[in-house]
């Protein structure tokens, strides 16, 4: 599965629970409360293949998981730039100090598992939407 398949896969799942939580009358900071991983691995089992392994993307203790992909990710199913004889398909907008590049045969493909920066609380706040994919928008180039 490429970027764009799994962006608009994720973006149902995600509008599906903000849907439920809206409905219930949530506010932003009882919405984002709610995307806490501890309680997400057991309301929301569906919504993250970790869960069932009770295992965090990154290690850090009050990990959020609204922003369960990066708006600093940058991507193109067919390739942003040749670099030698590789496609680099992916890349970090900030160069994040915690990311790396990553080769996998022939693609090139940005590694975010040293980076918390999305799954900090007050990140999910500054870059808060109902609408997942519309904050998410930004990334596929």
């Amino acid at each position: 599965m490429g970027y764009s398949q799994w962006v608009q896969n994720h973006a149902i799942k995600h509008k599906n629970i903000i849907t439920k939580l809206v409905a219930r009358g949530m506010d932003k900071k009882e919405i984002i409360d709610y995307f806490d991983f501890e309680n997400m691995k057991e309301k929301e089992k569906d919504f993250c293949p970790l869960y069932a392994k009770n295992q965090k993307c990154h290690d850090m203790e009050s990990l959020n998981c609204y922003l369960c992909s990066c708006p600093n990710f940058r991507f193109n199913d067919e390739g942003i730039k040749k670099v030698e004889d590789k496609t680099q398909c992916s890349t970090c907008n900030i160069d994040s100090k915690d990311g790396r590049q990553g080769v996998y045969g022939d693609k090139i493909h940005q590694d975010c598992s040293g980076c918390s920066v999305p799954h900090h609380r007050a990140y999910v706040e500054k870059h808060f939407d109902l609408d997942w994919a519309k904050i998410m928008k930004v990334c596929q180039i």
